[in-house]
């Protein structure tokens, strides 16, 4: 399929019609349908009477619970899954086949084995259809500023960096069945809450090289993690500190990076607007350059709507969405890392994990202690 150059909108399907799409993903959907860029013409869900009443309140056309014989009959240009992550390989693959965009919903997939393998059903050119991951917080106005600023070299060398996501999650959160397992939830909080804020410290602060983290389980009888804590080193020689919680009462998402001329911070909870940006100037920085550091220009929050809006316009340019092929595998390559330096106790470069790796195919890698019992036992009769 060749890029969606005709201002028709982009026919879309969406697969998983629970919270996260009808929250999130449907009312994106809505606000880019009234610009005219996308129609939502498709839903699936393997639950039917779900889908089918999902799609009659949303006035879509199609219902169905196959992915394939939708796929088959309505030949959407986009698929959105809102799907758990351990179905995202398979979804992915048979979207790409059947020639569609697909736009799916975080965590990317359990492994990194999985990523590569929807890696692999892309054609390869830019112009073709590819997977992208939803990694909305770098598509906000403040990180659009940040990042320009950053890459332009107006800050100086980033030095030091803090990425923090600091979150509450009680015991009857965790008593759905699916949540804290490694099949189901893909991961702990490093994979399923603090990825967003770790995406966006790596997309600023540029390829990361080496990382040491630590990783227990405090409270919540879980197969994961519930807090973990990593240090990073950057190619750029920068150092960050990384630390992913669902412990912590007083609930934070924090980004600071101190450059040689400035300190940056961005605070909030699920989402940033330009207010919750600052930017600190070194002293001697000339008062003219710090007051044209604070002009964010117009306010637009980082959402689904700001990402969606941004990859309807990729595809129609026929480019490389940021989110997809290396740029989204470097922060599920970074996920998988911490976790193997925190089961090993050993640090990890970029790089290293590859096929071979038991950490390429499983984020426990069948550790003692953190793999599923199941795991467990099949290693043990080995």
């Amino acid at each position: 399929m060749s890029p969606h150059r005709s201002s028709a909108p982009l026919r879309t399907a969406v697969v998983g019609t629970g919270g996260i799409a009808r929250s999130t993903h449907l009312p994106a959907l809505r606000a880019l349908a009234a610009e005219g860029e996308v129609e939502v013409v498709a839903a699936v869900d393997v639950d039917g009477n779900t889908v089918r009443l999902l799609a009659d309140e949303a006035g879509i056309p199609y219902a169905g619970t196959d992915l394939g014989a939708m796929l088959a009959e309505v030949r959407p240009d986009l698929v959105v899954l809102c799907t758990p992550p351990a179905v995202h390989r398979e979804q992915s693959v048979a979207a790409l086949k059947a020639g569609a965009w697909v736009w799916c919903e975080k965590p990317p997939c359990p492994s990194l084995a999985d990523f590569d393998a929807i890696e692999a059903a892309e054609k390869g050119g830019d112009a073709d259809p590819y997977a992208a991951i939803v990694f909305q917080h770098r598509f906000g106005s403040g990180a659009r500023h940040v990042r320009r600023l950053l890459r332009g070299g107006a800050f100086g060398r980033p030095l030091v960096a803090h990425c923090q996501t600091t979150w509450y999650r009680d015991a009857a959160y965790y008593a759905v069945p699916w949540r804290g397992r490694w099949a189901t939830e893909g991961g702990g909080p490093a994979m399923g809450h603090g990825i967003h804020q770790t995406d966006l410290l790596l997309d600023l602060m540029g390829p990361w090289a080496e990382v040491r983290g630590m990783a227990a389980r405090l409270v919540h009888d879980v197969e994961t993690e519930d807090v973990s804590t990593a240090q990073i080193r950057f190619e750029g020689g920068a150092v960050a500190t990384v630390v992913n919680s669902v412990l912590s009462p007083d609930e934070v998402s924090r980004i600071r990076i101190d450059c040689e001329k400035a300190t940056i911070e961005l605070t909030h909870l699920y989402g940033y607007r330009n207010a919750d940006w600052r930017i600190t100037p070194a002293p001697g920085v000339p008062e003219e350059t710090a007051a044209a550091w604070q002009d964010f220009g117009a306010d637009e929050p980082s959402s689904h709507v700001a990402q969606l809006r941004a990859l309807v316009a990729d595809i129609r340019g026929g480019r490389r969405h940021p989110t997809s092929g290396a740029g989204g595998r470097q922060t599920l390559e970074f996920i998988t890392a911490l976790y193997k330096s925190a089961f090993t106790g050993t640090p990890v470069r970029a790089g290293d994990i590859g096929p071979g790796d038991p950490y390429y195919t499983e984020l426990h890698g069948g550790a003692p202690g953190w793999a599923p019992a199941t795991a467990r036992k099949e290693e043990d009769h080995v």
